[in-house]
């Protein structure tokens, strides 16, 4: 999951909640979106190797 940040970066989330505290657990932070869809893309390939 992608969200934009009011600082103009995007954040990259955890699909799934941490059931722990509730929330998130935050991927990286990136200068533009394309950049958090690549690295989402990179996530994806490692958890299923």
């Amino acid at each position: 999951m992608i969200r934009k940040l009011a600082t103009g970066e995007y954040r990259l989330y955890s699909r799934k909640k941490n059931p722990k505290t509730g929330r998130r657990r935050n991927l990286g932070t990136f200068k533009s979106r394309a950049a958090a869809e690549k690295h989402e893309r990179a996530v994806q390939f490692f958890k299923r190797r």
